[in-house]
């Protein structure tokens, strides 16, 4: 309604707007692996401020092609050492602390996926249901690229192999919600326990 005012103790609607940064950097990783191809083991990304990285490591940054066209407030993304690749990306980020020089983190991963109508079919022991879900007719094979920050912001992007292309990528602050909350995880202070990347 017009000239309206918020009723108490509503949140902001800003609140539940996408961080800009964060969400150009989850979206700049998830085009860069699509070009990439398929069949791609989970991949992990720490994000930095571009302007302190810049000044931090300026021949790493150069190399970047970064150097020259600095956006302030942006972030960049730095991909980290591989995992080996029986170990779920899940139980590695239960591990990971990020050092206070890192702003953010992203993850990529490749999963299959099955329609709602389905789930009452699935069965419960892990291996068999990985089973099913790889030789189910419906099975969809999704990628999912997940982003935090230190400020608790959330972003999301997700590509379908069936639609291959840019312009089908879905984007949200929060389309993968257990994944989402790993992520977030990471970034708590260095002297929580856990394992420094």
């Amino acid at each position: 309604m017009e000239g309206a005012e918020p009723m108490e103790g509503a949140e902001p609607m800003e609140a539940t707007l996408p961080d800009p940064a964060l969400a150009s950097a989850v979206l700049e990783v998830e085009a860069h692996v699509g070009r990439e191809g398929w069949d791609q083991p989970a991949r992990l990304y720490a994000l930095v401020d571009t302007e302190r990285f810049v000044a931090a490591e300026p021949r790493m940054a150069e190399a970047m092609g970064i150097a020259e066209t600095v956006v302030p407030g942006s972030l960049t993304a730095i991909e980290q050492e591989q995992y080996p690749a029986e170990q779920p990306v899940e139980q590695v980020l239960e591990t990971i602390v990020w050092p206070p020089t890192v702003d953010g983190c992203c993850v990529v991963v490749e999963r299959l996926v099955l329609p709602p109508e389905v789930d009452a079919e699935i069965p419960e022991d892990p291996a068999e249901a990985a089973t099913f879900a790889r030789e189910h007719p419906l099975r969809q094979e999704v990628r999912m690229v997940a982003g935090a920050t230190r400020a608790g912001a959330t972003y999301c992007a997700l590509r379908l192999k069936a639609h291959d292309n840019e312009e089908s990528v879905v984007d949200g602050t929060d389309l993968v919600p257990g994944l989402v909350e790993l992520v977030l995880a990471t970034l708590h202070d260095a002297d929580d326990t856990g394992v420094q990347a």
